[in-house]
């Protein structure tokens, strides 16, 4: 019991000296979005298209065992072409991740991210085409979504970070509706996603 005791102490210990000696950063983080649309139906043509993101960031790290989180706020676009139609998802998207460094000396380190991300819908609600036919179909944003966010990264001269992560929507992003000609029924419902390859730089100060 004595030496249960006494390991719950060092450990406490070891977890109050790493917290006083972490370190907090904040700076800006951009990159580019290469967006996946997919459908439920393959009644469509889509395409992969290119976005970006930008906001301000911020890192929590413990030196002594490598583990951190950083957490941002960032203006994201992501674009898509449904049949000639190009759809724009803009959204602010808070994404949270846990992180793992490991460091190769002083100029340079790896690390490995993932975790959740809120994002909420600041464009377009929906998106309006005409057919052959002339008659409207219509693609719904919703208003918020939850995704997961996988990667990993370099961090250079402690202060510069290259990262690439896969940001994969958990549910829908949105619906397509098909109305028939007279306007008066919807054939068809398609639920739509948008995954994204993310290619990113950050600056902490």
């Amino acid at each position: 019991m004595k030496k249960t005791i006494n390991l719950l102490v060092l450990a406490m210990a070891i977890m109050f000296v790493s917290t006083a000696n972490a370190q907090i950063k904040f700076g800006v983080k951009g990159g580019l979005n290469l967006t996946n649309m997919s459908f439920s139906q393959d009644a469509f043509n889509t395409s992969n298209r290119t976005g970006f993101f930008v906001g301000p960031t911020v890192k929590f790290t413990l030196p002594v065992i490598g583990l951190g989180v950083d957490a941002a706020a960032l203006f994201d676009q992501r674009d898509g072409k449904v049949d000639e139609t190009t759809v724009k998802q803009k959204s602010i998207n808070i994404p949270v991740n846990l992180r793992y460094n490991i460091g190769l000396g002083s100029l340079a380190g790896i690390y490995f991210a993932a975790g959740p991300q809120f994002g909420f819908n600041v464009g377009d609600d929906s998106y309006d085409w005409t057919d052959a036919n002339s008659y409207k179909n219509t693609f719904q944003m919703k208003k918020s979504n939850f995704s997961v966010n996988l990667g990993a990264g370099v961090t250079l001269l402690k202060h510069l970070e290259i990262g690439a992560a896969y940001n994969i929507v958990c549910g829908k992003t949105g619906e397509i509706n098909v109305w028939d000609a007279s306007k008066s029924a919807i054939t068809s419902t398609t639920r739509s996603r948008y995954n994204s390859w993310q290619i990113s730089a950050a600056y902490y100060f």
